[in-house]
């Protein structure tokens, strides 16, 4: 894609130009601009930032590292670097945004984080981060999924979440996504509703891009140390972008810098229901909250998707 990057988006309505924004209850409206608010104002807090970047370092240890894969690039014919973003304490890069929204919630006086799970990296990092500044925390995980990625979800209990079976519909990411966000509207003053990637309604998207820029940013300081020069391509999944948002975001200036999303192909593009190719072969609608792409079906309602990750 042909990088260009606005350092106004989002715009205070939450857009990333026609994307994104707040599609919620009245009753929530308040609540969406105090997190924005609460959020904005810890942006500008030094101590807020100093806290972040000690745990980053002591506790999650940061800076993951770069890694030139050599068998993998001979193989390939390509000189191919890895982000080592599994290197993370918890092993992935959601720790990253969920240490941000439980420091966040515990300075809004909340009590509580609840969210969704899908593979469980989400709700191990944020039961981690609760635990570790005190919050209790409610994981709504599809059944489908807890059997699946039944070791994640005893990680998770033994860190003291509460973990949630969504057993209506498909029972996987949709549905625990939709009970997460039901949980959160019966008592949005105590508890914080921390999303696990750029979904969902402003503050949010804007909030876990900040927090997962740290991937890209030392990326591109690593990358340079490394070879001299800027990456010719960066290459992350899209499923919920939280991952790629946090390396795209801090190479959008870089024109001769290719960015490639990969999104699951599933069993067959050619069939409804049997991919995940939101990009490809979606169009725009609402769905939890924001405006984005999306998988509709002949009524307009969100299309039922396949793919081997959960």
């Amino acid at each position: 894609m042909k990088n260009s990057f606005d350092h106004n988006m989002p715009n205070n309505e939450g857009y990333f130009g026609e994307y994104g924004g707040s599609f919620v209850p009245p009753e929530l409206e308040q609540i969406m601009r105090d997190i924005n608010a609460a959020y904005e104002e810890c942006c500008q807090d030094p101590e807020f930032k100093d806290e972040l970047a000690r745990l980053y370092k002591h506790f999650v240890g940061r800076p993951s590292p770069i890694f030139h894969a050599a068998n993998l690039s001979k193989k390939y014919g390509a000189d191919i670097y890895l982000k080592r973003e599994d290197l993370n304490h918890t092993g992935a890069h959601k720790i990253n945004h969920c240490l941000g929204e439980a420091i966040l919630a515990k300075k809004m006086g909340k009590k509580k984080l609840i969210a969704e799970t899908g593979a469980g990296q989400h709700g191990v990092a944020l039961a981690t981060a609760a635990a570790l500044v005190g919050l209790e925390c409610d994981i709504y995980m599809g059944e489908v999924d807890i059997a699946k990625e039944h070791p994640n979800v005893v990680r998770m209990r033994i860190l003291g979440a509460n973990v949630i079976p969504a057993t209506h519909g498909r029972k996987t990411l949709k549905e625990a996504v939709d009970a997460a966000f039901e949980a959160y509207l019966k008592d949005p003053e105590t508890q914080l509703y921390a999303i696990g990637s750029v979904v969902g309604p402003h503050p949010f998207p804007k909030m876990v891009r900040d927090f997962q820029s740290i991937i890209g940013n030392e990326a591109r300081v690593q990358f340079k140390e490394m070879t001299g020069k800027l990456p010719n391509n960066l290459v992350a999944c899209v499923g919920g972008g939280s991952n790629a948002m946090g390396l795209f975001s801090a190479f959008l200036e870089d024109e001769n810098v290719a960015i490639h999303g990969v999104e699951p192909a599933g069993r067959s593009l050619d069939k409804v229901g049997e991919h995940a190719a939101t990009l490809t072969l979606g169009e725009p609608g609402i769905m939890h909250g924001f405006k984005s792409y999306m998988l509709k079906d002949e009524q307009g309602e969100p299309q039922e998707v396949h793919s081997v990750a959960s």
